[in-house]
């Protein structure tokens, strides 16, 4: 049985957790957040999605083979860093030589890190979900 209310809810809620998302992925090299919160709460945007629903409708949004290259991206995206920044003549994730000062490295070398690391969480989370919500099906 499809409940009316759940589902219209639901529709208003998603897209501001979503938002939020946004706002602790971007605010988190000022404050409390990044990162690891930001991709958990947009996993949690997509979960709620295929809990009111259903799985099959979630996973047509995110494949799983999207959520393994993003995954991966996200991965390389932090390495990628830290390599760029040996290359620099830098430590690994020495941010200060990506920018044209020591602050806007800074800057640039954590919204680069918080995001490959947000990109990865959102999609291991999101890869656990569907391969335990779907494990009783054909």
């Amino acid at each position: 049985m499809h409940n009316l209310i759940l589902r219209v809810v639901s529709k208003v809620l998603i897209p501001l957790i979503i938002l939020f998302g946004l706002y602790v992925q971007f605010h988190g090299e000022f404050g409390p957040g990044g990162g690891f919160q930001a991709g958990v709460i947009f996993s949690a945007a997509i979960i709620l999605y295929a809990l009111v629903f259903g799985l099959e409708p979630a996973e047509k949004i995110i494949p799983k083979s999207i959520l393994h290259l993003l995954a991966s991206f996200g991965l390389v995206l932090y390495a990628g860093v830290g390599f760029v920044t040996i290359m620099l003549g830098g430590n690994y994730l020495e941010y200060g030589l990506l920018g044209s000062d020591q602050v806007s490295g800074q800057l640039i070398g954590i919204l680069l890190i918080e995001l490959g690391v947000g990109i990865t969480v959102a999609s291991v989370m999101l890869i656990f979900f569907f391969s335990f919500a779907g494990r009783g099906r054909p």
